[in-house]
């Protein structure tokens, strides 16, 4: 279950460190209450990377890389604005309801939407996924296995059941997940080859806020997404006292992600620790040793602040809940 729908983009794809698996996703994001925000926002991404954009503000459905221009007719963005204008109402009364559901007035709210699709082209094996959420938190997902949907709130309850009795929109969107979303992510994959299959290697830094703090490993940059970062003490791997944090979009197509060393700097500095990244574009592994001059810190005005990536995304289906 997700747990932060809005910010992660995760959620979205298999993680597996070299798997060929490619996605397609769409989320919906809805506002109220945050200044100089869209108040309704779509992104689509195929393997992490967005492909296009749409926001309450520009009101029109755009190309976010080269070659899906090459891969719709030229009428597409004019479908998909229609798409996405029709969709924006739907999302201010879900606020609404939510809103009423939980027992609140004012404030900042979000209501999020995810789905897509996912192809291994080595194994032919597919996958998918429909997921709602509130303010952050899991709302509701769908049960591909059963095509039922579940509630984790029972506040979502009442939504559950409703689209559990519509089997026509169960079957809708059955048909799109096996059939039309798999045939469009083969298209996009094809015409996006030479980006989505590119390779990028990553940068990594040891920060550390001040001498008391975790260390934390912060590997930047690299794509594609699947990357392995651990932590090792005398030259084996640390299966405790490491946090490791979710695998996130940059703005510009890239990824990143974070591993903190939980561990007393007097312990540290008395054995040998090194963070040790492991990726597809690398022929060797790249090992940061865990020594005061490899650490950047905030000792002296350095600020060394982590921007977390974030892209909100879109769907074709909207729901009333």
């Amino acid at each position: 279950m997700l747990n932060t729908l809005l910010f992660m983009l995760i959620l979205f794809a298999i993680d597996f460190i070299f798997a060929i698996t490619h996605s397609l996703q769409y989320v919906y994001s809805g506002s109220s209450g945050i200044p100089n925000l869209p108040e309704f926002m779509t992104v689509g991404l195929v393997d992490g990377e967005p492909f296009t954009y749409y926001d309450s503000n520009i009101r029109r459905e755009v190309p976010r890389q080269e070659w899906v221009t090459k891969a719709v007719d030229p009428d597409y963005w004019d479908q998909q604005t229609q798409i996405s204008m029709r969709t924006e109402p739907t999302f201010r009364t879900n606020i609404e309801v939510a809103k009423q559901r939980f027992n609140q007035t004012g404030g900042i709210h979000t209501v999020q939407r995810m789905y897509g699709c996912e192809w291994d082209d080595e194994t032919g094996a597919t996958g998918g996924y429909d997921l709602d959420g509130y303010d952050g938190s899991d709302f509701t997902a769908l049960d591909f296995k059963t095509m039922t949907y579940v509630a984790p709130v029972q506040q979502a309850f009442i939504s559950a059941q409703k689209w559990n009795n519509d089997r026509a929109l169960l079957e809708r969107f059955k048909a799109y997940q096996t059939q039309i979303c798999i045939e469009w992510l083969k298209k996009y994959v094809s015409y996006g080859k030479s980006t989505l299959e590119r390779t990028v290697r990553p940068e990594v830094s040891l920060l550390q806020k001040d001498p008391s703090s975790p260390v934390t490993c912060h590997a930047t940059g690299f794509f594609p997404k699947g990357i392995v970062v651990t932590w090792q003490k005398d030259g084996e791997d640390m299966h405790s006292d490491v946090e490791v944090g979710e695998t996130l979009p940059n703005g510009d197509g890239t990824f990143q992600i974070t591993s903190k060393l939980m561990v007393k700097p007097e312990d540290w500095k008395m054995n040998s620790y090194s963070c040790v990244v492991q990726h597809k574009s690398l022929q060797d592994d790249i090992a940061v040793l865990l020594e005061e001059k490899n650490i950047r810190t905030n000792q002296g005005g350095i600020s060394w602040d982590i921007i977390i990536g974030w892209v909100s995304s879109a769907l074709r289906f909207a729901k009333s809940i």
